[in-house]
Parts: structure tokens; sequence; C-alpha cells
């Protein structure tokens, strides 16, 4: 388990900055083995969270947010569409 440090997090958005409009896979655990698997694109990235538009057919869109400690926590898993490259502590 890391240390969240200022460097860790600012690194973690710096990855993300990078991924900014890019389609992404998230992966977020919900606990108790509940796993659900999205596909959006990375929309804004702010100073303490990013936005995801996630893409669910049908003329149907969703904008979720998450914080960038829920990718050091693993609670969502970010990997980018097209590559094997997943947005993580380094």
């Amino acid at each position: 388990m890391y240390l969240a440090t200022r460097q860790t997090l600012d690194t973690i958005k710096s990855n993300v900055m990078e991924c900014l409009g890019k389609k992404v896979i998230l992966r977020t655990n919900k606990g108790k083995r509940k796993v659900k698997v999205r596909e959006g694109t990375i929309e804004n990235v702010f100073p303490c969270i990013f936005t995801v538009r996630i893409d669910q057919g049908t003329d149907a869109e969703r904008t979720m947010s998450f914080s960038y400690s829920d990718i050091l926590t693993e609670a969502v898993e970010v990997t980018v569409i097209g590559t094997a490259d997943a947005i993580q502590v380094s």
C-alpha cells in the first residue's frame, strides 16, 4: 500500500490530464465482490476530482465524478481504450 503524499496524488492527476478527451474503461469496486464496468470519456479535470461522461447507449449519457484518491486506493481502475495502459500509481 502506498503512503498518499501530495506528490503521489499530483502524479495521478497528471496521468489523468494526459488522458483528457480519451475513451476509457472504468472498473469500479463497490465492495463484496461487486464490480461495475463502464465505458466513457474523461471530460474534465479539476484540482480534487475528474469527471467521466458515461456512454449508456440509446442517447442516454451520465456524468460521474471520481477523486484521485479513488485511483490510489484502487476503488476505481481507469484503462485507456486501445492500449493496455491503466492510470495508476507508478
